[in-house]
């Protein structure tokens, strides 16, 4: 007898899933999910961690019943996380060769600086390029994920490359990363090329230095004999004529003969102003990518692969609550730094015990990182930007009305109000036109599930988070 294929299998368990578990329960935590099929192997990858190990406490054992009644070959469901997933896949040299257990550490292969570097950038590999920023170690999403391809592809050696190629974002979103990741990747791949990974500011002090020294020379020729060359933050320059001319002049070199160049900004080429017009020209010449602000998924899976880290350096379990990493996750949003900070202050203090960490107990232990948010975040402040964002008037949000146009930015009001000030339920549902404390807490609960189910509530209170906090 010829067995249903794996994807109707899972179809049908779906099905009755949606209706035991509801349409919203479901989504937040099955509706990412997708079935992965090798010969009679079929694993159902969740899309974060968080997410699966929800699945295996609540929904696990009612799957597996649901799958042996649709599956007439009985074959066998395992569950993953994407990252777990990915993570074999990128490392697994050959079909043959066992995979990567899933709470292995991605390891970050280390080459001999004296064999790829010129003289004039060794003393800045040493002190800029870090072992711990690979590609393996990069969580990438749709914040990221094009710059990231390029960043691949460049690391490759490809052709049919642009050049110069320029990644930009604002602090924390991971540009550092990708450049020290490209330079490890592109030495493993050719490790006769020569690559040059400085940060703009040494290759002011370097040029400056060579200047001072009579050395110009000898600092154009290491640098332009580079096969690749790296310039991490590059608007470090603006203003300094002397070394953005020669900047240009190095950067037109490489170009033309055939030679590769990648930097970062903190912004794009057409807003560094105080950038000489020629170079932020040539800037915008190769491929501009920008890097967004990470979504929450993305921030989801940050602090996993932070956390698989943290907990292969100090030998315990890679776990913690769900509720603990979402809060993280919501109220960490500006910075991939700041986000894998929070989680590094809550494992400095607790240890392998992090799995039993409350939410209230890490709320308590970050109080003084959050404290200056609070103070001066109020709820007022909030109905105003709330109602501005979704073009309302504040009156609407504690007015009687109940329209969904009204109705869903009010939750998302209450929900920010909980947030990221210390009001209790009862003080915000006063501020809310008199609501009982059950009407938020619904809203808190009613946004929780939206959040992980509709794109546009979820960008919208990344947007509304970042206006609020400045």
């Amino acid at each position: 007898m010829a067995g249903a294929p794996a994807g109707a299998v899972w179809t049908k368990t779906c099905q009755v899933l949606k209706r035991e578990l509801g349409e919203a329960t479901f989504g937040s935590w099955l509706g990412q999910a997708a079935l992965r099929e090798s010969g009679d192997e079929v694993c159902l990858v969740a899309a974060t961690g968080v997410a699966r190990d929800w699945i295996r406490r609540h929904a696990w054992r009612r799957i597996g019943e649901l799958w042996a009644q649709n599956d007439p070959l009985g074959r066998r469901l395992d569950l993953k996380s994407r990252m777990e997933v990915e993570s074999v896949g990128a490392v697994a040299p050959a079909p043959a060769a066992p995979p990567r257990a899933a709470n292995a550490e991605p390891a970050a292969e280390v080459f001999e600086v004296e064999a790829v570097a010129p003289v004039a950038a060794r003393q800045g590999r040493l002190q800029g390029l870090q072992e711990r920023f690979s590609f393996d170690t990069f969580v990438s999403g749709p914040a990221n994920e094009f710059a990231f391809a390029v960043a691949r592809r460049v690391a490759t050696w490809a052709d049919g490359h642009f050049n110069p190629v320029l990644f930009h974002g604002p602090y924390g979103f991971g540009k550092t990363h990708l450049l020290n990741a490209l330079a490890w990747e592109a030495m493993r791949t050719a490790p006769d090329k020569r690559v040059v990974y400085l940060t703009a500011e040494r290759f002011t002090t370097t040029f400056v230095k060579a200047l001072q020294d009579r050395q110009t020379q000898a600092f154009k020729d290491d640098l332009r004999n580079a096969d690749l060359l790296l310039i991490d933050d590059v608007h470090f320059v603006a203003g300094k004529t002397q070394t953005q001319e020669e900047l240009f002049h190095t950067l037109i070199a490489l170009v033309e003969d055939g030679r590769r160049v990648v930097l970062t900004a903190d912004r794009s080429p057409t807003e560094l102003s105080e950038m000489e017009p020629r170079l932020r020209s040539h800037l915008q010449a190769g491929l501009v990518c920008g890097i967004e602000p990470a979504d929450r998924s993305l921030r989801l899976g940050i602090l996993e692969r932070k956390l698989l880290t943290l907990a292969t350096q100090g030998r315990f379990h890679p776990s913690a609550r769900p509720e603990v990493l979402q809060f993280l996750a919501d109220r960490f949003t500006d910075s991939v730094r700041e986000l894998e900070g929070a989680l590094n202050t809550l494992v400095a203090r607790v240890g392998g015990d992090i799995a039993r960490l409350t939410l209230d107990e890490a709320q308590a232990i970050l109080r003084p990182h959050l404290s200056c948010t609070e103070r001066k975040v109020t709820v007022d402040m909030i109905q105003k930007t709330v109602a501005e964002h979704y073009a309302l008037k504040q009156a609407d949000l504690i007015s009687e009305r109940r329209a969904r146009a009204v109705a869903r930015p009010r939750q998302v009001a209450m929900w920010l109000a909980k947030q990221i000030t210390t009001r209790s339920l009862p003080d915000i549902g006063r501020r809310f036109g008199g609501r009982d404390h059950t009407t938020v807490l619904h809203a808190v609960r009613r946004i929780e599930a939206l959040k992980a189910e509709d794109a546009a509530i979820a960008r919208d209170i990344d947007v509304l988070l970042r206006k609020l906090r400045g």
